[in-house]
């Protein structure tokens, strides 16, 4: 890293320290509060000085909500002093009803009249003419805690770009859905970078999104002056169910808390011939395909190896059209969730991948180079072919210890 470089860095790892957050390092209880009180509240409720007076670019979707349901767009629209000049739409559209990987097309919001400029079409990081008319810039959406959810990807490449227009960027920090307390997953092979996984974290990272930007920032990957407006009542073990916030989804197969917990890893089946039950009423919770006739066998065979927090039954579902195997009743396993603090989905997702993978040799087929980018590298994929699951799983917990002690200093909440 340049000299430049490690300054920025430097001016770029500060945290604005509110009155709660400087409460708590000072070793004094901060003022309890009814739930989960996400970064967009306490901005302003404490800190209108990063915004009033200035011309502010916002990047949000229906997930930037206070706890009234109220958005994001229409608290910064009516704040006193602030002019909301710009929005920013990410994968799914500013209001989360785009499919997955469907192109989004600038617009203009009808409430406001200010322009939407869409980060997941021709761009997936702000323009300088896009910035040009912006003084600062906001993040606020929730994400999934896992590193192939493509929004926290639009926060790093948008913070490197407001870092190079010289405009400061401040993340209204939310929880990490899955909690904080848990890495898993390995870390990701820079060979294997894309949009599902632009830097080397874990899978699984653990992190707020203002944490993950801060861990970026603070190791030379992103170049940006960037301020977190922290949360109020987070802890490191809180799942989102137990955080008193009313429940939007991010995304719109991403219904429940169960498909959330899933997600880590029924989502590699995306990078094979099988449904990952998209198109059906559990998206994530539903694996399938017309050839799997023995999914009665297939769910004993997992229930046998009782692997943790999951049960497996056998099904058929319809699936909608547009969809993998689409306008088609298929068998499918259905993965039910028993107990969320036990469940290890990537390893449940990996076992089920094997066991397929080895009673249909035939029918079955990897997405390439979809599976690979996901998993963040070729591993698990040959670990499945091979049969040697039981071998990778410890490899890739020690890449994620590493990746947790790296990243623990740029922690925010306890």
């Amino acid at each position: 890293m340049t000299t430049a470089h490690v300054s920025r860095a430097r001016v770029a790892l500060t945290i604005l320290f509110l009155s709660a957050t400087a409460a708590r390092a000072q070793g004094t209880p901060a003022p309890r509060e009814a739930g989960v009180v996400p970064g967009i509240e306490v901005l302003l409720r404490d800190s209108m000085s990063l915004v009033r007076g200035k011309r502010v670019g916002l990047i949000t979707n229906q997930t930037g909500r206070d706890r009234r349901g109220r958005s994001d767009i229409d608290l910064l629209a009516h704040a006193s002093g602030v002019r909301l000049v710009a929005l920013f739409a990410p994968e799914h559209g500013i209001r989360g009803t785009a499919e997955a990987g469907a192109r989004i097309a600038s617009d203009t919001d009808a409430a406001t009249g200010v322009p939407i400029y869409s980060l997941y079409g021709a761009v997936r990081a702000p323009t300088p003419a896009m910035l040009d008319s912006v003084d600062v810039l906001l993040y606020d959406i929730q994400d999934a805690g896992v590193r192939f959810y493509t929004y926290v990807w639009t926060m790093a490449l948008s913070a490197d770009a407001a870092g190079r227009a010289h405009k400061p960027f401040v993340v209204l920090d939310r929880p990490d859905p899955l909690g904080g307390s848990r890495v898993t997953g390995g870390v990701l092979d820079t060979a294997y970078r894309s949009f599902v996984g632009e830097y080397p974290v874990a899978l699984r990272y653990g992190l707020t999104p203002g944490e993950l930007l801060r861990y970026l920032v603070g190791t030379g990957q992103v170049h940006a002056n960037v301020h977190v407006i922290p949360m109020d009542g987070w802890h490191r073990a809180m799942r989102y169910d137990q955080t008193g916030l009313p429940w939007v989804s991010p995304s719109p197969n991403l219904r429940s808390m169960d498909a959330l917990l899933m997600y880590p890893g029924t989502v590699f089946f995306e990078g094979t011939n099988l449904s990952e039950g998209r198109g059906t009423e559990s998206p994530f919770l539903l694996v399938g395909a017309p050839w799997l006739t023995d999914a009665g066998a297939i769910a004993r065979e997992l229930n046998a190896m009782a692997l943790p927090g999951v049960r497996f039954e056998s099904t058929a579902c319809r699936i909608d059209a547009g969809q993998k195997w689409g306008g088609q009743t298929i068998p499918m396993l259905h993965v039910s969730v028993v107990d969320r603090d036990r469940v290890r989905p990537l390893e449940v997702a990996a076992y089920m991948l094997q066991v397929i993978r080895r009673r249909h040799p035939t029918d079955f087929k990897w997405l390439l180079p979809h599976m690979d980018e996901l998993a963040g590298s070729d591993a698990l994929r040959k670990a499945v072919d091979a049969g040697t699951v039981a071998a990778l799983l410890p490899v890739l917990d020690a890449q994620s210890r590493a990746f947790e002690r790296a990243a623990e200093r740029y922690r925010i909440y306890r």
